[in-house]
C-alpha cells in the first residue's frame, strides 16, 4: 500500500525540470534517448519588473473631519489614487482632539499623516504630520480643483512613481527647508513599495508664489518631454510649524497669513465704508439745499444800462372776434380752410 502525501510536502518521485532549448554554439547529440548526451540547461525565468527589497516603509495616513465638502472629499480621494502607499480611515468626529490622531495613525501602523479640518463648512486646513514625534504643519487650503475637472487633460500610471520638483526658495530659508523634507518624506512613493509601479510618468510640483506654497502635478509626455496637467492643484497658505505632531511648541510662525474670518471682516468693512460714504453726500447735499441763500446786495451803477421801451398805444378791439369751429379731425379743419379761402377769391375776382 502506497503511503499518502501530505498537502504542501514534495512529491516522492523526482522533480520535472524544464529543459531549454540548445543554443546556437552546442552541437545537438546524434542518436536515440540511450545514447550518451550533454545535459540540458534549465530555462531561467526573469525576475519580476520590481526586483528589491521594501525598505522604506513610509505609510501615510490620509482622513478627514467631519463637515467637509464634495471639492474636499474628492481632493482627498484624487491624493489617495495618486499615492499607492497611502492608507484612509473613517471620519474623525470634532469633539475629539488632534492628538488622537497619533493613536489612529500607530492602530493604522503609518508614520506619516495628512489630515483635512474643516470649519464653519467654508473654511479647509490641512495637516502634515509626522507621527508621532513631530514636526508637523498646519495649512489653510485655497483655489482647490480635483482630477475630474475638464481642465486636466492629463493622465498617468495608477500606482506609478512621481518625480518631486522644488521652487530654489526652498533651500533658501529655513522653515521651507523643513516643508521640503517632510513633503519628500510624504509625497514620494517609496522604492520597490507592492502597491506601486516601477514607472515615471508623472512630476509633482511646488513651487512658492505671494508668500504660498502652489502644488501642480503634471504628466509626462514621452514623445516630445512635454508637460500636460493632470491635477489635482491647490495653494497651501502656511500658518505654523510645530515641533511635536498635532501640537508643541511653535517653530515658526507665518507673519503674512491673514485668516479666512480676517479676510471676511476686512470685505464687510470695505463694503460698509463705502455705503456710509454715499450716506455723507446725500446728507451734505440736504444740508446745501437747506441753507439759507445769500442775498447781494443791489448795484447802482447797473440802472446805468437799462433803456426805457417804447410806449406802444392801446387797442380796444370793439368787434367780437369770429369763433373758430372746433373739429376734433384735421382733415375735416383743413377742408374747412380751403372752402373759406376759395370763398375769398371768388369774392375778390
Amino acid at each position: 500500500m502506497a503511503a499518502k502525501r501530505k498537502r504542501g510536502a514534495p512529491a516522492a518521485g523526482k522533480a520535472k525540470r524544464a529543459r531549454s532549448a540548445p543554443s546556437a554554439g552546442e552541437a545537438v547529440p546524434e542518436g536515440g534517448p540511450g545514447e550518451h548526451s550533454v545535459p540540458p540547461q534549465e530555462y531561467s525565468i526573469p525576475p519580476p519588473v520590481s526586483q528589491g527589497k521594501w525598505k522604506n516603509k513610509e505609510r501615510v495616513l490620509i482622513f478627514s473631519s467631519r463637515g467637509i465638502n464634495f471639492r474636499t472629499r474628492h481632493l482627498m480621494q484624487d491624493l489617495r489614487t495618486l499615492m499607492p502607499h497611502s492608507k484612509a480611515d473613517t471620519k474623525m468626529d470634532r469633539k475629539d482632539q488632534l492628538f488622537v490622531i497619533n493613536e489612529v495613525c500607530e492602530m493604522k501602523n503609518c508614520n506619516k499623516c495628512i489630515f483635512f479640518e474643516a470649519k464653519k463648512k467654508q473654511d479647509l486646513y490641512m495637516w502634515l504630520s509626522n507621527t508621532p514625534h513631530g514636526p508637523s504643519a498646519k495649512f489653510l487650503v485655497q483655489n482647490v480643483h480635483t482630477l475630474a475637472e475638464l481642465k486636466m487633460t492629463g493622465n498617468c500610471l495608477r500606482g506609478s512613481r512621481p518625480l518631486l520638483s522644488f521652487d530654489p526658495i526652498f533651500d533658501q530659508e529655513p522653515h521651507y527647508a523643513l516643508l521640503k523634507e517632510l513633503f519628500i518624506q510624504i509625497f514620494s512613493t517609496p522604492q520597490y513599495h507592492p502597491k506601486s509601479q516601477p514607472f515615471v510618468d508623472h512630476v509633482f510640483t511646488f513651487s512658492i508664489t505671494d508668500e504660498r506654497i502652489w502644488f501642480r502635478n503634471y504628466q509626462i509626455i514621452e514623445e516630445d518631454a512635454s508637460l500636460v496637467e493632470i491635477g489635482p492643484r491647490f495653494v497651501l497658505n502656511l500658518i505654523k510649524i510645530f515641533q511635536g505632531s498635532f501640537g508643541g511648541p511653535t517653530l515658526y510662525e507665518n507673519p503674512h497669513y491673514q485668516s479666512p474670518n480676517m479676510h471676511r471682516r476686512l470685505l464687510r468693512l470695505s463694503v460698509a465704508a463705502k455705503f456710509r460714504e454715499k450716506q455723507q453726500v446725500k446728507e451734505v447735499q440736504k444740508i446745501k439745499k437747506k441753507g439759507t441763500k445769500v442775498l447781494v446786495e443791489e448795484d447802482p451803477t447797473e440802472v446805468v444800462f437799462e433803456t426805457p421801451a417804447e410806449e406802444k398805444p392801446v387797442e380796444i378791439q370793439l368787434v367780437k372776434p369770429e369763433s373758430k369751429p372746433i373739429v376734433k379731425d384735421k382733415k375735416k379743419l383743413r377742408k374747412i380752410q380751403r372752402k373759406k379761402q376759395k370763398k375769398l377769391f371768388r369774392t375778390e375776382g
